[in-house]
């Protein structure tokens, strides 16, 4: 941020760069009435805010995606059911025809990225492993959110504790990974497993997948905080978001130890 700031202030001073863009530049939030959007945030932690898209109208998430799209090159929205997201797509595939929008009904996220983009992929890649097909669309939503924050997914699905023999032909390639998800629900026996038998991060999910005695997910999030393997963290029920954007940023943080160990060595 430091070395972007001289490069604006000399801009400025060459009369590059007007006094106006400066400000805007420098602006730590867009207040739209109804919501105020922190566009610093990608400053601070590598990636912009992301939209919640659970109880705001259709309206109100349109303008809040529209204006994020004016100061990042991704906007990404979760929560998004199909009636909002075809609002958005009527709306915004109107104003932007050479822009392409992407909504994964399954997922239920709904996300833009600038066609002039490059991304910079991370080397290696997350693995999103989940216990049953019932716990797909939270698996999808921690694969396109890691995907989106610039990581190679690998998916490895129904693969659960019931039957170990799928799970266990599967953990070679597993144990490739930079950090593994594992959504699981019923008991949420599977994230303890994994941690057992792997070197790597494991994120773990439960969802409120199972029968009365699951409670909602209550008793996969309980089994997974009770983890006796080591190297287990845990999110909320249901939330692939925060798994797919915790890996994201443990592989953030080996790609920017492994280039600065890089520039260091040619120094």
């Amino acid at each position: 941020m430091k070395d972007q700031l001289t490069d604006w202030l000399i801009q400025v001073q060459n009369g590059t760069l007007t006094v106006e863009d400066a400000r805007q530049k420098l602006q730590t939030y867009d207040s739209l009435g109804y919501a105020t959007l922190d566009t610093h945030r990608e400053k601070r932690t590598g990636f912009p805010e992301v939209i919640f898209g659970e109880g705001k109208t259709a309206e109100h998430l349109l303008g809040i995606f529209e204006r994020l799209m004016h100061h990042h090159k991704k906007v990404l929205a979760t929560r998004v059911d199909k009636q909002k997201a075809a609002y958005l797509l009527e709306h915004l595939e109107t104003k932007y025809s050479d822009e392409t929008f992407h909504y994964h009904k399954d997922a239920r996220t709904f996300h833009w990225v600038t066609r002039d983009y490059k991304e910079e992929w991370k080397d290696g890649f997350i693995a999103v492993v989940c216990a049953g097909t019932s716990d797909f669309p939270v698996a999808e939503e921690a694969a396109i959110t890691a995907e989106i924050m610039g990581n190679r997914v690998q998916k490895m699905y129904d693969i659960g504790v019931a039957g170990i023999h799928r799970l266990l032909d599967k953990v070679e390639q597993i144990e490739q990974a930079n950090a593994i998800i594992v959504v699981a629900g019923m008991e949420g026996a599977l994230a303890s497993v994994m941690g057992g038998l792997v070197s790597k991060p494991v994120v773990a999910v439960p969802t409120s997948v199972g029968y009365g005695a699951s409670m909602n997910g209550i008793a996969a999030l309980l089994s997974m905080l009770s983890s006796c393997a080591s190297g287990v963290s845990v999110v909320n029920i249901d939330n692939g978001f925060g798994a797919g954007y915790y890996a994201a940023t443990l592989t953030h943080t080996i790609d920017r130890a492994v280039k600065k160990a890089l520039l260091e060595k040619r120094d």
